[in-house]
């Protein structure tokens, strides 16, 4: 696999902010949003077996994993290493911006997060949707075929004081639409 680093943190965003998780950042993006705040540039290779490793040296015991990016999708080997972690006993989940699909088994757990195109079997599969408000709401979404019990995030970029008022507006007015997520992890000072 290629990879940007692997390490123990806390998860900052969603429905599962505050729990203690392994990341796994691969290498890599089919995407060029200019708001993107993620290095995913290649760092190392490592097999399967090797990540594994590293999962179970950086998390001390933590069973919770979170594969990110870049976008994970694009790893041949990403659906090899989800089907063995699942196989030792991990909670696996994966952060997608939804334009590739892969064959995902029901334990693990999708958060996608649409910006320029979305593949509509990845949006149906989906257990949270977090939409990046960037100076407005990304309603045009919200057409998508989303599962009917995905959890739809409001994201302000950058944790920006306007971004942060229209998201709060728009779930204000939309209280079972919507839901707020602030990049915890940056408002806290981890990784």
């Amino acid at each position: 696999m290629k990879l940007n680093e692997i390490f123990y943190s806390l998860q900052g965003e969603g429905l599962w902010t505050g729990t203690p998780a392994v990341f796994v950042r691969t290498a890599g993006c089919n995407l060029a949003c200019r708001f993107c705040d993620t290095d995913y540039s290649y760092k190392f290779d490592a097999s399967v077996d090797e990540v594994i490793a590293r999962i179970e040296h950086a998390g001390q015991g933590c069973r919770f994993v979170v594969l990110t990016g870049g976008e994970p999708t694009l790893q041949r080997e990403s659906e090899v290493l989800i089907r063995r972690m699942l196989e030792l006993g991990y909670e696996v989940h994966i952060e997608s911006n939804g334009t590739t699909f892969i064959e995902l088994p029901p334990a693990v757990w999708l958060t996608v997060s649409p910006k320029e195109r979305l593949d509509a079997r990845m949006a149906a599969r989906a257990n949270e949707v977090k939409l990046i408000v960037d100076r407005r709401v990304p309603e045009e979404w919200l057409s998508s075929p989303w599962s009917p019990d995905a959890v739809i995030w409001l994201q302000p970029e950058g944790n920006n004081a306007s971004n942060i008022a229209l998201a709060v507006e728009a779930a204000l007015a939309n209280p079972t639409r919507y839901r707020l997520s602030i990049q915890t992890h940056k408002v806290i000072g981890v990784r």
